[in-house]
């Protein structure tokens, strides 16, 4: 998707990343929405806000069309979908994006701010495992400033429900091979796609080489969640949007 001779066209590669992800979650525009109308009810119309593992500036797209009064910090480790970030916003003086390592336990000291009114993270952290994930969170309870909120909307499988978990399955995989016959690109399509392009290939090459091909964590439940946001410092938690297959958890400091 770079133009020939000139320069790269950032905004298709958006929309080529919101299709793609759209085939793994048909609600993901729906997730946004609560998530902003909840940051608007908890901290207003021109939050500061952290966009957590924000790969290509999904959230700080949709943040900064409803919220143009916004600012958004960005912070990823991946170098690719970093990249097609910063080309996306360049020149826009309320966005800054930012490398580094969410495992790394220094990884804070990176950001501009040292609290933020809103932490947000979408389809991101199921890379964690439980562990890590808590020690995430503990950090996290320290950057949201009181009054502030935290939301994650990503991946949840409550073990109690097995053949509801089997059934939800079926039925969306289902929906993603009509999809895929049709002619969606699945994520192993989409990084192909990018690793032929002359702007991309070397960034993803890169991300590669520090993430191998996916990486999935334990999603654990939305009360894990809610339980390990509380144990971190948040004065309330509960998911607020649900779908069969994911949630939307928000905390409050």
């Amino acid at each position: 998707m770079t133009e020939t001779g000139t320069s790269t066209d950032w905004q298709s590669w958006q929309e080529s990343w919101d299709r793609q992800q759209e085939w793994y979650m048909p609600d993901r525009e729906e997730r946004f929405r609560v998530m902003l109308d909840m940051v608007e009810a908890v901290v207003g119309p021109a939050p500061r806000v952290l966009d957590l593992a924000c790969g290509t500036g999904s959230i700080t797209d949709r943040l900064l069309k409803r919220f143009p009064d916004a600012t958004s910090t960005g912070v990823d480790l991946d170098p690719a979908l970093l990249a097609i970030a910063r080309g996306t916003f360049e020149g826009d003086d309320r966005v800054t994006f930012h490398a580094a390592d969410l495992k790394d336990p220094d990884w804070t000291t990176r950001l501009p701010h040292t609290s933020y009114d809103a932490v947000l993270t979408a389809t991101a952290l199921h890379w964690f495992h439980s562990e890590p994930l808590a020690v995430l969170y503990g950090q996290l309870g320290g950057l949201v400033r009181d009054g502030g909120v935290f939301m994650n909307a990503d991946r949840t499988i409550d073990p109690g429900t097995p053949r509801i978990n089997a059934a939800e399955r079926a039925h969306r995989h289902a929906a993603m091979d009509r999809a895929k016959a049709a002619g969606a690109l699945d994520w192993a399509e989409w990084w192909a796609v990018a690793a032929k392009d002359p702007v991309l290939a070397g960034p993803t090459a890169e991300r590669f080489a520090i993430y191998g091909e996916h990486a999935d964590g334990d999603m654990p439940s939305a009360d894990w969640h809610t339980r390990t946001l509380l144990a971190s410092g948040f004065g309330e938690a509960r998911a607020v949007w649900a779908s069969p297959s994911d949630s939307l958890v928000l905390a409050v400091k």
